[in-house]
């Protein structure tokens, strides 16, 4: 069985001719006894080596410890070998030519590739004098592998210089015959691009009672070995570069340097003192108010008020603990997470997506709050007369047509007149209790504005749902009242019907029982459900006559709170990353062949649109001798609604069942939720700690994000 070798090249070093000779680092993951992967992280030449003032094999243990630690169980970072620069003379380079143009050229090539070491012992383990060190014997396997470089021009896209593969030392034997597969990738870096093989699918999808077996045959075939690692270690890569640089280049800063820096590092303490200092002193006001809230808490009015007003207090605690959390929802709590690109992307998007959100969220209070509080006399004038003409055109002529003959319908004249007069003098109350307040309305308008401007949109759109709650009360109670007398009318003659029919409700068991009434109970029941038959018309017109204006309440209330939702759930920093640089969320990876070659002297060149007789004729000089396939990894990466729609997930999921719900109280007469209960922010402990712990606090996780930009 042929053994079988990829190599993952990065880009940068196919689009920049190579030295003479260097050392290649990354991590090799051997998915099986005859196939190895060696992922090429970045190369070093002996001048960049011999800067470091440790050891070879520190350096290696060094980088390797700052790798995820799911990677480090996989493969160790080490050296993989080392690549030579391929010299060709006149002779040669005509050949390769002619290689590239599709000529087949028969002849031997050892003095241009390398010569077949066979079973022979070969000096890899010297690099111009340079003692190179194999990896030590916690590594998978002994291997190493020694390149060559060849320039090809046709690929295009800066691919140009490529690897060949001369040979491989595997466990201390010496192979030169390999199907390769060269896979040219960019190296990610945060905040550019990362691969990612985990493909978008919704969740929740519902799967047939019965699968076809070939659906189950293909669960059971597991994924390519090794190739998640693979993935981890590309994205390793630049942060495994990023610490062999700064050995390397320790003594670099120059005193003209120094200086720029030690006045950049004097600005970041002082920015870092004034924010710690102003986010102290709201601490510590916050901390005044929650002590003040807290000696009130078990007295009733508080009570009542936090009942009242419960969706304006959810919202204050959540922007309350916004605000003293931010220093910790800053800090960098993974020490491992800035190594790997797949885990660097989530921890920067939960870090700034906190603030993102109370940005606009105070972006929207600001344009809301001074909009009406320049118009705090109009817009108190509009929603008096809108109050005025909801409670005199609506209501009270509402009231006065179900008296009469509504819509053509004779009811009981007597029980309308009650159930009018009642509903008519609750208004009248309510009306005028409204009279005596009226006057510090336009005082509420302006502070609700002011708590807009200071606090975001969400606070006072909370307020504004509890406010209509208050307001319409008189409303509820007329609806929850005629709700009781219709519940209680159907559930009567449900029982009376069951009466006649020689059944009884079983509560127990949950089911219909026989049952042998006695004359006198079947004479009671007739009596009480004639009268209780004949008055339903007129209370199923009074219930749904407030049913429809609760629900109308209901429904703006409602709107009112997905919108707040939506505040608080929309992935701002996701959509606005999004738009700018669409790599950032990747969705599985494709290989684009670029070519494929069947022997050191034969070159058979397609692109994605080859012809079959092209296929056929690949597949034949792979059969033939050892095949080299050259491929550049892509990426396919999510879409706008991919990105979004997890985050809605949660706010919408409770529409289906307050639908149902809403429907079935509205037909029984039962009363359902009054809002819709979507998704907020989840609730965090307050944080109770000394002032001069927060500011330290406060202070560090500034200086934090200056070492993160380093």
């Amino acid at each position: 069985m042929r053994r079988k070798c990829r190599i993952w090249w990065p880009k940068y070093l196919s689009s920049n001719e190579p030295t003479s000779t260097h050392l290649l680092f990354g991590w090799f993951i051997s998915s099986s006894s005859a196939s190895i992967d060696f992922v090429v992280g970045f190369t070093c030449n002996e001048v960049s080596l011999s800067r470091c003032q440790s050891g070879l094999q520190e350096i290696l243990r060094c980088i390797d410890g700052k790798m995820p630690v799911s990677l480090q169980d996989k493969s160790m970072f080490s050296i993989l070998g080392q690549g030579k620069m391929l010299k060709l003379g006149m002779q040669e380079r005509n050949r390769e030519k002619s290689c590239t143009d599709g000529i087949s050229t028969v002849g031997n090539m050892q003095d241009v590739f390398g010569e077949s070491y066979g079973g022979k012992s070969c000096e890899c383990d010297t690099l111009d004098g340079l003692v190179i060190p194999r990896c030590d014997a916690s590594a998978k396997g002994d291997y190493w592998i020694q390149l060559v470089y060849y320039c090809h021009k046709d690929y295009g896209r800066d691919v140009c210089w490529l690897p060949k593969l001369d040979h491989i030392h595997w466990n201390g034997v010496i192979v030169t015959q390999f199907d390769v597969h060269v896979i040219v990738y960019e190296t990610p870096v945060y905040g550019s691009h990362h691969f990612s093989l985990n493909s978008w699918s919704p969740e929740q999808i519902r799967a047939p009672s019965k699968k076809p077996r070939w659906v189950d045959e293909l669960d059971c075939k597991q994924p390519l070995f090794g190739l998640e690692t693979v993935i981890m270690g590309i994205n390793s890569a630049a942060a495994a570069k990023i610490v062999m640089e700064k050995h390397m280049d320790s003594d670099r800063a120059s005193a003209t340097f120094s200086i720029i820096y030690l006045c950049l590092d004097i600005m970041w303490h002082i920015f870092a003192i004034s924010i710690a200092s102003v986010s102290t002193l709201f601490y510590l006001t916050l901390q005044f108010f929650y002590i003040f809230t807290n000696l009130g808490s078990r007295t009733k009015i508080y009570i009542m008020l936090a009942r009242t007003f419960r969706n304006t207090w959810t919202n204050i605690q959540i922007r309350c603990c916004q605000i003293l959390y931010w220093p910790i929802f800053l800090q960098d709590n993974g020490l491992r997470s800035q190594s790997c690109v797949k885990y660097a992307e989530p921890a920067a998007l939960r870090r700034h997506s906190m603030w993102l959100s109370v940005t606009v969220d105070l972006l929207l209070g600001n344009v809301l709050g001074l909009s009406v509080l320049y118009n705090a006399d109009s817009v108190c004038s509009w929603i008096s007369t809108f109050a005025n003409d909801v409670t005199n055109e609506l209501l009270r002529s509402g009231c006065v047509w179900l008296m009469g003959v509504p819509a053509g319908f004779k009811l009981n004249t007597e029980l309308a007149g009650v159930l009018g007069m009642i509903s008519l003098n609750a208004i009248q109350i309510w009306s005028t209790l409204w009279i005596f307040v009226s006057f510090l309305f336009v005082y509420f308008i302006k502070g609700l504005a002011i708590v807009g401007i200071t606090f975001g949109a969400t606070i006072p759109a909370a307020l504004v749902i509890d406010t209509i709650a208050v307001a319409t009360l008189h409303v509820s109670t007329l609806h929850c009242a005629m709700s009781l007398i219709y519940s209680q009318q159907i559930q009567a003659l449900a029982a009376l019907w069951r009466l006649f029919r020689g059944r009884k409700w079983n509560p127990l068991r949950k089911r219909l029982d026989s049952y042998n009434y006695t004359v006198k109970q079947h004479i009671v029941g007739s009596l009480l459900f004639t009268p209780l038959l004949l008055l339903l018309p007129t209370t199923s017109v009074f219930y749904i006559f407030y049913t429809i204006l609760d629900s109308a309440i209901t429904l703006i209330c409602i709107l009112i709170e997905v919108i707040i939702s939506m505040i608080h759930g929309t992935p701002y920093v996701k959509i606005f990353l999004w738009l700018v640089r669409r790599r950032r969320f990747p969705s599985g990876i494709w290989l684009e062949i670029l070519s494929c070659k069947s022997d050191p002297l034969e070159f058979v060149c397609f692109d994605k649109m080859s012809s079959s007789s092209e296929s056929m004729q690949q597949k034949d000089a792979a059969e033939r001798g050892s095949s080299i396939i050259v491929s550049l990894l892509h990426s396919n990466f999510l879409s706008i609604g991919q990105v979004v729609l997890p985050h809605y997930k949660k706010i919408f999921c409770g529409v289906s069942g307050f639908v149902t719900a809403s429907a079935y109280g509205a037909l029984t007469g039962k009363r359902t939720a009054l809002t819709l209960g979507a998704g907020l922010p989840s609730k965090i402990p307050w944080m109770v700690i000394p002032g001069r712990e927060y500011w330290l606090i406060c202070y560090n996780s500034i200086l934090a994000c200056r070492l993160r930009s380093e």
